[in-house]
């Protein structure tokens, strides 16, 4: 008899953490959006099945980016104070985050926060994009390599060339 109560209070003690890392540790993405929401009074629009979505990402990318999260404020128009957002999102996504870019348009009206970490071999990015009434919200997990590789693919080889025979044609 005293095996069976074991097993619920062995099941409740191995729930325990899986529902604290799944709900994101009272921090980070969620935080953020959920203090947006109730600081403004707007609702976030959030993509359904985005974690479906970031899985196929992650095996179609070879790993390459993973951990989707994205929150759409349409209409959004209350005033922001940008040092009020900055220190807000600072806090919320914790320790580990340092900021990479801050924007803020002479008016308030369009800003743009991004923020960075280190995840393993990973780079974590959280950006968030005020452009008018709408605001974005977007953090994602990417491997640098296959970034600097992807962007490699689309740069332009030509000027290099055409540089290359300017000098050749300079050196005659």
């Amino acid at each position: 008899m005293r095996r069976f109560i074991w097993v619920p209070i062995c099941f409740v003690a191995l729930l325990v953490p899986v529902v604290v890392l799944a709900s994101g540790g009272g921090g980070g993405f969620n935080d953020i959006v959920n203090t947006i929401e109730t600081r403004y009074h707007v609702h976030a629009t959030r993509i359904p099945f985005l974690g479906v979505i970031s899985l196929v990402a992650n095996r179609s990318t070879h790993e390459g980016v993973g951990n989707i999260h994205v929150a759409e404020f349409e209409d959004f128009s209350a005033d922001v104070d940008g040092n009020e957002l900055n220190q807000m999102v600072a806090e919320k996504l914790g320790a580990g985050w340092e900021r990479m870019i801050r924007e803020t348009s002479r008016h308030g009206s369009e800003q743009t926060l991004i923020f960075s970490r280190p995840e393993g071999r990973h780079m974590g990015l959280f950006v968030l994009d005020l452009d008018g009434h709408e605001l974005d919200v977007v953090q994602v997990s990417v491997d640098p390599d296959h970034l600097t590789q992807t962007i490699g693919q689309y740069s332009h080889h030509e000027h290099n060339r055409d540089s290359g025979k300017q000098d050749d044609d300079m050196s005659e």
